[in-house]
């Protein structure tokens, strides 16, 4: 935890923050080992940050002394991720590695090779998806929480959603085997489109290359969704 993120429920009228969840409480005695008059990084949800001091700390609660918010945080990626739903397990590791990573736009896809009981997980309830998106932000340092649309349809992705996300963006579907390596070092902003472990089925590149986008690829190695959207941001941005 790189970051104290504050809710701004968090923050009272005297200027103080009260900290009272297991998580966080855990984490600054055991990981941080907070000592009281200890100084730390702290930022609140959409906004500034900055430093807070510690001035109790118990198994029940933490108060801080909130100084100056000042700090901006780190810029966004501009990228909007299609990501193809993976397994449960994976996807709480990806939400946390792309927060990390600065993507602020994400769309969950269903297409054929998703399992149609992964949109039964647990980690698909709003809390568990807020969860993995502060422990991104809180590793890197940031503040602004990505936006999550959830698209179950194929189809009426292609047809409704598709061309809105494709005007002023650039599209890039990362798929094996396209004639063309992964850009590197762009600046536009773009629309990256990931597919599920087994990739794209054909029809489904061809539907998304007809309707302007780019294929592209990472190399001779099949990779996992993590690994490789991580890869294809840090080579992209």
């Amino acid at each position: 935890m790189n970051l104290i993120l504050l809710d701004p429920n968090d923050i009272g009228a005297d200027h103080h923050v009260r900290i009272t969840d297991a998580r966080r409480l855990k984490h600054l005695m055991e990981v941080n080992r907070a000592t009281e008059g200890e100084s730390f990084n702290v930022g609140i949800q959409g906004g500034n940050m900055g430093k807070a001091e510690l001035i109790e700390l118990s198994h029940e609660q933490a108060i801080f002394s909130l100084g100056q918010l000042e700090e901006l945080p780190p810029p966004p990626l501009p990228v909007h991720l299609v990501l193809a739903l993976p397994r449960p397990r994976m996807l709480a590791r990806t939400l946390e590695h792309v927060t990390a990573l600065g993507v602020k736009q994400i769309t969950l896809l269903h297409t054929k090779r998703v399992e149609k009981s992964y949109w039964q997980s647990p980690e698909l309830r709003p809390d568990k998806i807020h969860q993995h998106l502060l422990l991104g932000l809180e590793q890197a340092r940031d503040t602004q929480l990505p936006t999550i649309t959830l698209s179950k349809g194929f189809r009426p992705f292609i047809e409704v959603q598709l061309p809105a996300l494709l005007n002023e963006r650039r599209g890039l579907v990362a798929h094996p085997g396209m004639p063309n390596p992964c850009p590197r070092g762009i600046s536009d902003e773009t629309l990256l489109l990931v597919g599920p472990e087994g990739g794209f089925i054909g029809w489904e590149v061809e539907q998304l290359l007809a309707a302007g986008c780019e294929g592209m690829h990472l190399g001779p190695r099949i990779l996992r969704v993590e690994t490789a959207v991580t890869a294809l941001l840090s080579r992209l941005f």
